[in-house]
């Protein structure tokens, strides 16, 4: 038979891990067509796009990201400085609920700084998207070269 003071510290155990069990469980946004942008060799930094979906009834914000492919990695959006275009960092990207929100170029994104290695087309990205209900989901972004001018018809 187990003495007081051993039941105290289990439960104690399991009130502590509850937390990370939660944070384990499964998120409520979902990622659709992730892809990140191919840059030529030696090009220092490259963005991830996605479309990110709230199932839940409760807004989301997705509030961090990480990825091997980097040595940094924030979350980016583009604002219109005095007609320039600038990039900027932001803390979080809200999500509503029943809703989904759209990173795209030139517009909001994660930002790959410091890459580790090429983004060559046909390749992939590993990355961790953390939202701030603690939930984490990773996603493998194929990389793709974006056009950044339109084709003329």
């Amino acid at each position: 038979m187990s003495s007081p003071c051993v039941r105290s510290l289990l439960t104690a155990g399991l009130f502590a891990l509850a937390p990370m069990v939660w944070a384990a469980g499964p998120a409520a946004v979902t990622v659709g067509d992730a892809y990140a942008r191919a840059v030529p060799p030696g090009q220092p930094n490259s963005g991830v796009f996605m479309t990110l979906t709230n199932d839940s009834t409760q807004a989301r914000a997705l509030v961090a990201a990480r990825s091997p492919a980097a040595e940094t990695v924030e979350l980016h959006t583009h604002t219109n400085d005095g007609g320039v275009m600038r990039m900027r960092k932001i803390e979080r990207i809200e999500i509503p609920a029943g809703g989904s929100v759209q990173l795209k170029p030139g517009g909001l994104h994660v930002m790959l700084i410091g890459l580790n290695g090429d983004l060559p087309p046909g390749g992939t990205v590993a990355l961790e998207l953390s939202f701030d209900d603690g939930s984490r989901t990773q996603v493998q972004a194929p990389v793709r070269t974006i056009e950044t001018t339109p084709k003329a018809h």
